[in-house]
């Protein structure tokens, strides 16, 4: 409706148009000024110009009533919207009821594993459960001297020298709360002061490495450093001429139960702009369900037809994961005629010059032993889940890797995305199968032979990023247990290499203890025992700076390879520390080699991109280009329009125990927090612990299949 007032007369001119619309389920409102509005005192925004008692030239002012009635459906717009907040927070509320009365407890994938002792499975999740009751019985004790009138804060506990007498004790329940503050102070304040400051210091450690990580960023970008290779593939004239310049290269696509991915991995490569006689694709199947070993034998048939230099291997013995599928393909007897291999997962699409873009560091440079590209995410953006990746792997190729390549020459190789030199893999032994982080493994020993890595920031991959927790979950277990798992292997060889003293602390107490071992210890012990055991035995305390000020400052670091992710910077503070748990829980069983240290669960994958991806590569890829590159055969994909859909499978959801448990723990320090006014600590432990039971309750990332 648009009401319009006479509010002068017959004659007098409309006031500003007020247009309400009906928007489910709430009431939005437009306001639109009328051609006169500069003459009667509207200001150009849609409001009220009060510069002044009187009308502008020669205008009267407004009528109260009109003023009244805008400001009441602006105050009306702003109760909708804090409408809308609350049936946000009851549709979340709604959702958690339905996840805990539906969903399955991260016990039943546990159970999967048959070498671990279900004793050995729930050690981490008791632990936890023993603090959590603990502090549940000491929150009782507080709440009670509380309102009796005993809660003495730990300045004025610290003058008090005799404990029964000082309260004045009269009864079983004064004696006993004296009994406890007694405990306190003598046996249980001073170790977890101690732990307190041990975890301080090495939270201190750990940021000063991460500071020093962004100074070598920052100067990077201000002297504008990068590698730049010699070129000596000439011009694109020489695919006509002959092959002669171009080195042989061979391109492994390792994949294992992955057919949502398959095409557009191999589209992606068949199409790379590399001479078809200097290429060789292994497609390196370890598929054990008989269609999807079909689909991509099939796959691979049509591409061998159209002209692409490509081979399907299926294992017979499939053992050593990723580790061992690379090693049997290695050993086939036409390696020896390649000097390069580049190695990409099921779900990356280079571009059409990766090769040339990568390949070319290599020359004359024979100390160079691997070129890894960086990563880009399809999917960055799909949920909140991928954007909170989207940060941490931003900066982890940005800075750690692209630091590291600049100043070091070494850093972790990231499994794909990268070109090797062949001679390099075989110096350093080859692929093994006795760790988790083949990858890392294989960098780790090629460095300790001399061997130098070059990371290009500037080169990007594709690839999806796991958009359910479970998923995500998985992956963070791999990839921080296998660490542990090489650094117990590898230590002897670190101690006896040749390489410099320098080189052997970085790889000892930089890239092993600092960045594996003392991130995820410190992350869990500080933020998730020891700042709310605290809470409970106040004579032990975390400064404010230590809770709030570093972090914010860490997590500021963090996003600046990311800055359109700067309004999810609190999100991210709550959720690496939620994901603490994992890591600490991954790197005990890697240190320790329990059970679940030797577990490997393929990354699920979407496909979200795959058709768009193929389509696009159809537009950019000639029917014949020069060198005799084959075209991509899309009939299939063209045919999946017209093909009906297949019903999708039911979603589930799991419900963390672990993470549930830290919740509560979180949750009851800060109702503790609130009896001793400890500032910024309340709030912390507040959004931590939400944080804590939004992810336990897989309220974050996509429900999975």
């Amino acid at each position: 409706m648009a009401p319009s007032f006479d509010l002068w007369g017959k004659d007098a001119p409309r006031g500003t148009s007020v247009i309400v619309k009906m928007e489910n389920p709430n009431w939005s409102i437009s306001e639109i000024s009328s051609p006169d509005d500069d003459e009667y005192g509207v200001s150009g925004n849609g409001g009220w110009d009060f510069a002044g008692s009187g009308a502008r030239k020669g205008g009267r002012g407004k009528n109260a009533k009109q003023i009244t009635w805008v400001l009441l459906l602006k105050a009306h717009n702003a109760a909708g919207r804090l409408t809308s907040l609350a049936s946000a927070a009851v549709g979340l509320a709604s959702a958690a009821r339905r996840r805990v009365a539906t969903g399955r407890t991260d016990s039943d994938a546990a159970a999967s594993l048959p070498d671990e002792s279900p004793v050995l499975r729930t050690r981490f999740y008791s632990c936890i459960k023993v603090f959590l009751w603990l502090s549940l019985l000491m929150l009782g004790f507080e709440v009670a001297a509380y309102f009796k009138g005993w809660h003495l804060g730990a300045a004025e506990l610290r003058e008090l020298v005799v404990l029964p007498s000082s309260f004045g004790v009269h009864g079983l329940l004064e004696s006993l709360y004296a009994s406890w503050v007694g405990i306190r102070v003598e046996y249980l304040a001073p170790p977890l002061q101690f732990l307190a400051n041990a975890c301080v210091i090495l939270f201190l450690i750990q940021s000063a490495d991460r500071l020093i990580l962004c100074l070598g960023f920052f100067w990077i970008r201000f002297k504008k450093i990068k590698p730049v290779p010699k070129q000596y593939i000439e011009a694109a004239e020489d695919l006509e001429s002959g092959a002669n310049n171009f080195p042989m290269v061979l391109v492994q696509i390792p994949m294992c139960n992955e057919k949502e991915v398959y095409q557009q991995s191999i589209a992606a490569v068949c199409n790379l702009d590399w001479p078809r006689t200097n290429i060789l694709i292994q497609v390196l199947d370890d598929s054990d369900d008989p269609t999807t070993q079909g689909l991509i034998k099939e796959e691979v048939e049509k591409w061998q037809q159209n002209g692409a230099h490509i081979v399907y291997r299926h294992r017979v013995l499939r053992e050593g994961y990723k580790a061992g599928n690379l090693k049997s393909a290695m050993n086939c007897s036409y390696v020896k005629d390649y000097e390069f291999v580049a190695i990409f997962d099921a779900d990356f699409q280079p571009t059409l010059d990766f090769l040339k873009r990568t390949i070319p560091h290599f020359k004359d440079n024979e100390e160079l032993g691997l070129v890894q590209a960086r990563w880009s995410f399809v999917n960055k953006d799909e949920n909140l889940l991928t954007r909170l990746q989207n940060i941490n792997l931003c900066f982890h190729f940005e800075v750690e890797q692209q630091v590291n390549g600049i100043f070091l020459n070494f850093f972790g190789f990231n499994g794909t995305a990268g070109v090797w030199r062949i001679k390099a893999l075989e110096d350093a032994g080859g692929w093994l199968e006795r760790t988790t982080v083949e990858d890392m493994d294989i960098a780790v020993r090629a460095h300790l032979n001399g061997w130098k890595f070059i990371f290009l920031n500037d080169v990007e991959c594709q690839c999806e990023l796991p958009e359910s927790y479970e998923a995500y979950r998985k992956q963070q277990h791999r990839w921080h247990s296998g660490p542990m798992q090489l650094f117990r292997l590898c230590l002897p060889d670190i101690l006896r290499s040749k390489i410099g003293f320098w080189k052997k602390s970085n790889l000892i107490f930089l890239f092993f203890l600092l960045r594996k071992l003392i991130l995820p210890f410190y992350s869990f012990t500080l933020f998730c025992v020891v700042l709310p055991m605290t809470m409970f035995v106040p004579e032990a305390e975390l400064p404010a700076w230590v809770v709030c000020y570093i972090p914010a400052t860490m997590s500021l670091l963090n996003i600046l390879p990311a800055l359109q992710s700067f309004p999810f910077i609190v999100p991210y503070l709550l959720f690496e520390n939620t994901m603490s748990v994992t890591k600490f829980n991954a790197m005990i069983s890697g240190l320790f080699q329990l059970g679940s240290a030797y577990e490997w669960v393929v990354t699920k994958k979407s496909g979200r991109s795959s058709e768009g991806d193929l389509y696009s590569l159809a537009e950019k890829t000639p029917p014949k280009q020069k060198g005799g590159a084959s075209a991509p055969n899309l009939e299939t994909v063209a045919m999946l329009d017209s093909q009906p859909k297949k019903e999708s499978k039911k979603k589930h959801n799991r419900i963390y125990r672990k993470e549930l448990a830290l919740a509560f723990l979180l949750l009851t320090a800060a109702a503790r927090s609130l009896l001793s006014a400890q500032g910024i600590h309340f709030y912390f432990l507040l959004f931590q612990g939400i944080s804590f039971l939004l992810v336990g309750l897989d309220l974050i990332g996509e429900q999975i299949e």
